[in-house]
This record gives C-alpha cells, sequence and structure tokens, in this order.
C-alpha cells in the first residue's frame, strides 16, 4: 500500500495496487499491518456502503462530536466521487481548510480521515458506491454536520449540486466565533 500525505494533517490517500492475470484482479482493501503508522490502536468497529444515484448529488459534510470521533477509510467501488476532507480540529494549522480527492473504483485507492474532520462527497457519475470503514460506531446524539455551500469554507464543487437531503440542506452555517472541535 502507498500512504500520500495531503496538504491536511492526517488526511491521507492510500493507494492499493491490483494483482491481475487472465481470470480477472486481486486488491487488498484494508491491512492494518499495512495501515498501522496511520491507525494506530483504532480498530474498524462498522462499515458502511452507500449508493447515490444522481451525478452532482452532494452528501455530507458530517462528523461525529467526542468521544465518538471516528477516522474513516473511504473508498470508491463503483463510479467516481470527489471526496473532501475538512479540518475541524481546534488549534490545527489547516483549521477550515479542505482537500478535495478524486475517487474511482477504476483506481484502488481511499481517502483516509481523521478524527476531527468533517467529510463531504460530490458524485460525478451516476451510480456511484462507496465503502467506509469506521472507528468508531455511529451515535446520532454525537452528529454534526456543516453546510456543504458554507462561505467560510467556499468549496469549490466540480459540479452544480443537483441533490441534497433535507438532513444535510438544515447543517447551520459555521458560526463567526467557530473555534473547533476537541478531539
Amino acid at each position: 500500500m502507498n500512504v500520500t500525505p495531503t496538504p491536511i494533517a492526517g488526511v491521507m490517500l492510500v493507494e492499493t495496487p491490483l494483482r491481475e492475470d487472465h481470470r480477472g484482479a486481486f486488491g487488498r482493501l484494508y491491512c492494518d499491518r499495512e495501515l498501522a503508522d496511520l491507525a494506530g490502536t483504532r480498530r474498524i468497529v462498522q462499515i458502511n456502503q452507500s449508493r447515490t444515484r444522481e451525478a452532482g448529488a452532494v452528501r455530507g459534510l458530517h462528523f461525529q462530536h467526542a468521544p465518538h470521533a471516528e477516522m474513516k477509510f473511504v473508498r470508491c467501488l463503483r463510479g467516481r466521487v470527489w471526496d473532501v476532507a475538512v479540518d475541524l480540529r481546534a488549534g490545527s494549522s489547516t483549521f477550515l481548510r479542505w482537500h478535495a480527492q478524486e475517487l474511482r473504483a477504476d483506481r484502488h485507492a481511499m481517502l483516509v480521515i481523521p478524527e476531527g474532520c468533517a467529510h463531504g462527497f460530490q458524485v460525478l457519475e451516476a451510480d456511484s458506491e462507496l465503502l467506509y470503514l469506521h472507528t468508531a460506531h455511529y451515535d446520532p446524539d454525537a452528529e454534526g454536520g456543516l453546510r456543504h455551500d458554507d462561505p467560510r469554507l467556499a468549496i469549490a464543487w466540480p459540479l452544480p449540486v443537483a441533490d441534497l437531503s433535507e438532513r444535510d440542506r438544515a447543517h447551520p452555517l459555521l458560526s463567526p466565533d467557530f473555534a473547533g472541535l476537541d478531539v
């Protein structure tokens, strides 16, 4: 596995090569030994999958508050998405900066998003599917979210936003005095 840092500390791109032959292909999705430097003592406790029908749809930006903050490993299984991580960590040198990475089913890479970062994505190809590995269980009382169009973030979504859930529409804008999350 090839691990490449992004401009946001702790957000990493992990590329996993495929072995191909006349029968097809084989690839490793996750390896605790190879990713030990990233995961530390965390363990994967929940695995989720999403499918989004419409190109241009945005999901997120989501996070969980401490003590339920989670690290996510996000991989595209079908189609293409523009995956975004936003640094919300109090005191971080990249506070309120975002990083986006195109994830494609044919490129065999995943984005690692640490605790204290919000996550969202825009679908670039209809019927795209994502696989998420989480280091904390989902807790509805700990969920948080940001608006995709928050002017303090100024995320440059590559396509016009075609679809948002009611939940994601209802996320608040960041308040001027937002100082970050403690993780």
